[in-house]
């Protein structure tokens, strides 16, 4: 089963970003309560489309950088890169419908 794993620091991200063409990562903190509701639909995500798209969590308390540069002022909020390219953020808790569906729209 797939699982969302923890993007380490802002260097891997760019990595990540450089090397895959599709990604989706879900920013959280550990303090965060609705963080943890999105948290099992992005291991789902991660499961569902991993051989299509690499489904990541980013925790904003280590990576303010990250969450400055792309604009998150509140969490959860998952974003959607094509090509290195942000084209989607969804902010707060959501049905994993939405998050398939938005991801869909981009394979």
């Amino acid at each position: 089963m797939g699982t969302a794993t923890f993007v380490e620091n802002e260097t891997a991200f760019d990595a990540l970003l450089a090397s895959e063409p599709l990604v989706v990562v879900d920013c959280t903190a550990t303090w965060c309560g609705p963080c943890k509701l999105v948290a099992p639909l992005m291991d789902q995500l991660a499961d569902e489309y991993g051989d299509r798209a690499k489904v990541f969590k980013l925790d904003l308390d280590a990576n303010s950088a990250v969450a400055k540069r792309f604009g998150i002022k509140s969490i959860p909020a998952v974003m959607f890169f094509k090509e290195g390219e942000l084209v989607e953020t969804l902010i707060g808790v959501k049905p994993y419908e939405v998050f398939s569906d938005t991801l869909g729209k981009l394979l």
